[in-house]
C-alpha cells in the first residue's frame, strides 16, 4: 500500500536506544515508517506500555528476538492505519491493543494480527497501552503454568507491579484467595484494595512467617514470583502439598537454595517461562484465552488496567528511571499521540 492510498507519513519519530547503558542513552530519532506484511497490520500508536524487560533490554541484557524490531516497546494501544492482504479479523479505524515482540516505542508498528486484541468499550487508548504484556504473561503464568484454580491460594511477589496489580485482580476475580508482598505501606493498601487477602510490607514483615499461619498451615498453592533467587528457599516452604511456584522474573539473583525434599515430599512443581520468543501461533493462543475469560470482565469493570501515570514519548527515559527506582505502583505509559490516547470508544476518523 502507498502513502497516497492509505494516509500513513513515509517517516516516524520513535524512541532507538543509541547504545547499551542508562536511561539517557533512549534518544528520540526518525525513521521509515514500517510496511505491514500479509499477516500483520500497522497500528498508529497512541501509547506505549513501559515494562521492565525494555529496561533490561535498554541495558543490552535482553535482545530483541530474530527478525524483530530492535526499538524497545512490548506492548501498545492505538488504531488499525493499514492491513496486509491476508488479515480479514481487523479493519482500517478499530482500536486495537496488542503485544509486540519489539517496536512500541513509535508513531506506528507491525504486529501479526492474531497478537492483537479489540480494546475493551470504555477503556481509553491510553489505559489500553497497559494490557497486554501484562495481561498475557499473567495469563500464561498463573492460570496455565500454574492452574491456578477457584477456591485455591496464590501468592502474587511484586504484588503493587504492573505485573502485579493484573495477577491480583484476574485471580481473585476468578475465585481464588489472593496474598501478595510489596515495598511499602501505600503499595499492600493497593494490593488490598484490589482484591489480596493480605499484602505484606516485605521491609517490615517476613512473609513465610505472616502467611503460613493464615492458611492454617497449610501453605500455599501458587506462588507467582519476580524474584527468584532470594526467595526461592521461603517460596518451598510457604508451598503446600502439590504446589506450584511459577518464576518469572530473578530480581533477587539466578541461584536459590532448593530443598529438593521439600520438593519430593509435598510434590511441588517449579517451573518459569518468558513470553517475548514465543511463536504469533502461541501468543495468538494465549489472546484468545484473554479475550474469552478476561475480557468480559475489563467490559463490566470488575478488572482494570492500574496505570499510575503517563509521560510523553520523548521522555522515555524518565519512565525508565522510574521503573528501575522501583518507584511506580501500577503501570507506566508513554503517550505517542496525546489525542488519540484519549480515545474510549471506537472512532473510525482517527484511523488517519
Amino acid at each position: 500500500m502507498t502513502t497516497e492510498t492509505t494516509g500513513v507519513p513515509t517517516t516516524m519519530q520513535v524512541i532507538e536506544i543509541s547504545k547499551p547503558g542508562e536511561p539517557e542513552v533512549l534518544q528520540l530519532s526518525t525513521r521509515p515508517t514500517p510496511v505491514p506484511a500479509a499477516d500483520e497490520v500497522l497500528i498508529r500508536v497512541a501509547a506505549a506500555g513501559v515494562n521492565r524487560p525494555d529496561c533490561l533490554q535498554r541495558r543490552g541484557l535482553y535482545p530483541p528476538p530474530e527478525g524483530a524490531s530492535e526499538l524497545p516497546g512490548l506492548e501498545v494501544a492505538g488504531v488499525i492505519a493499514t492491513t496486509g492482504n491476508n488479515v480479514t479479523s481487523f479493519s482500517t479505524g478499530e482500536r486495537v491493543c496488542a503485544l509486540l515482540a519489539g517496536g512500541g516505542y513509535a508513531e506506528y508498528c507491525t504486529v501479526p494480527a492474531i497478537q492483537c486484541l479489540p480494546v475493551p468499550e470504555g477503556i481509553s487508548l491510553r489505559d489500553a497501552a497497559a494490557i497486554p504484556e501484562t495481561f498475557f504473561t499473567v495469563w500464561t503464568n498463573v492460570f496455565e503454568l500454574g492452574r491456578i484454580q477457584a477456591g485455591e491460594r496464590l501468592l502474587v511477589h511484586g504484588g503493587a507491579s504492573g505485573i502485579g496489580t493484573t495477577a491480583i485482580q484476574m485471580a481473585q476475580a476468578l475465585g481464588a484467595e489472593v496474598y501478595a508482598t510489596a515495598g511499602s505501606d501505600t503499595k499492600t493498601k493497593l494490593c488490598e484494595q484490589l482484591g489480596a487477602t493480605y499484602a505484606i510490607n516485605y521491609n517490615n514483615e517476613d512473609f513465610l512467617d505472616i502467611i503460613k499461619p493464615m492458611t492454617d498451615g497449610c501453605g500455599i498453592d501458587v506462588i507467582f514470583d519476580i524474584v527468584g533467587g532470594s526467595y526461592l528457599e521461603k517460596n518451598i516452604k510457604l508451598l503446600g502439598t502439590n504446589g506450584r511456584l511459577v518464576v518469572i522474573g530473578i530480581l533477587g539473583g539466578a541461584k536459590g537454595t532448593l530443598n529438593l525434599g521439600l520438593v519430593l515430599s509435598k510434590k511441588i512443581t517449579v517451573t518459569g517461562s518468558t513470553l517475548r520468543a514465543r511463536t504469533p501461533e502461541a501468543k495468538g493462543g494465549i489472546a484468545q484465552a484473554l479475550h474469552e475469560h478476561i475480557w468480559p470482565l475489563l467490559e463490566d469493570g470488575t478488572i482494570k488496567p492500574i496505570v499510575q501515570s503517563s509521560l510523553p514519548l520523548k521522555d522515555a527515559a524518565s519512565a525508565h528511571k522510574l521503573i528501575e527506582a522501583n518507584d511506580t505502583a501500577g503501570k507506566l505509559v508513554l503517550i505517542v499521540d496525546p489525542v488519540l490516547a484519549k480515545l474510549n470508544s471506537n472512532n473510525p476518523t482517527g484511523a488517519t
